[in-house]
């Protein structure tokens, strides 16, 4: 069986004191801005974001500088607004144009300060104007099954220094004897394997996570909002493992899209393996409006 990379970060979070966006660098929300960015056209772009890469930025071994290579704006959209991309409407080139991306962060900036310094660097190098507005959405709520969950509070030392920063860009994550991967530090990190069938088996693996963000990315991998109600307010590590979408052929690349198998699949996985559930629901949730965007970035 094929072995393929269906996405690799490993979000390392080390402990800060969050100061209010204004107060750390005595500006403006409107004014913070990377000490230097450079913003290019993907050479040769790789269709489907499989090989997107993303490193470095507060909370992780490199704060200093980030490396975005093979990004669409709506995946920068997404990270500025704190979205997810079906809370992202405009033209469809925000999904398929890539681009590569180097920003020095200034001195002890937060993650959401960060954030803003995207929303800016899009105003800047991109001429984008976005507004917002309120769409309801069919979500799935993320609730505790019959019998509770399957799995405990983490066992990772918080309080642990992080690990060396990689010498060079990080690689496809280690996998153990069943496939899933190592984790040495907090966060996600998720593998795939083609079955004989051509389905995509994922194994999904997570070290001292919230509840939340186990919502988040289980909505990903549905592309549909799950909201988390499951009442734990913990950090858990957790193993999961399910069957996606038959492959079918792409530009340049074999992909999947969930559909409602994909669902019922992870519905299955998460009772079976997590002792949680899925029920139906609906949910207002914020709209970034792209009003107008231009395709190739200023300022280089």
């Amino acid at each position: 069986m094929r072995q393929i990379l269906l996405s690799a970060s490993i979000a390392v979070f080390a402990c800060a004191t969050v100061f209010s966006q204004a107060a750390a660098f005595g500006q403006a929300a409107e004014n913070l801005t990377f000490d230097v960015a450079s913003v290019k056209p993907t050479a040769h772009p790789a269709p489907d974001g499989m090989l997107l890469i993303s490193h470095g930025g507060p909370g992780t071994p490199d704060p200093g500088q980030i490396t975005w290579g093979n990004v669409t704006l709506k995946q920068l959209l997404t990270t500025a607004y704190d979205v997810r991309p079906y809370q992202v409407s405009g033209p469809g080139w925000l999904d398929t144009e890539r681009y590569d991306i180097i920003a020095k962060v200034p001195e002890g900036a937060t993650k959401e300060q960060v954030n803003m310094m995207w929303g800016n660097l899009l105003k800047e190098r991109f001429g984008m104007v976005v507004h917002h507005e309120p769409k309801e959405f069919p979500v799935d709520e993320l609730v505790v099954a019959k019998g509770g969950p399957k799995f405990m509070e983490t066992t990772l030392d918080l309080n642990a220094p992080p690990p060396p920063p990689p010498a060079g860009p990080p690689g496809p994550p280690k996998l153990d004897k069943n496939g899933f991967p190592e984790m040495d530090g907090p966060g996600f990190q998720s593998s795939g394997r083609i079955g004989p069938d051509g389905f995509v088996i994922i194994r999904m693996a997570a070290r001292a996570q919230e509840m939340s963000g186990l919502a988040r990315v289980l909505g990903d991998q549905l592309n549909r909002p799950i909201v988390d109600k499951t009442g734990l307010t913990g950090k858990y590590d957790f193993k999961l493992e399910f069957m996606g979408a038959a492959l079918r052929p792409g530009p340049g690349l074999l992909h999947s899209t969930p559909d409602d198998n994909t669902r019922e699949n992870l519905a299955a996985a998460i009772q079976q393996q997590l002792g949680l559930r899925l029920a139906s629901g609906k949910a207002k949730l914020d709209v970034v409006v792209v009003d107008k965007a231009e395709k190739a970035p200023s300022g280089n």
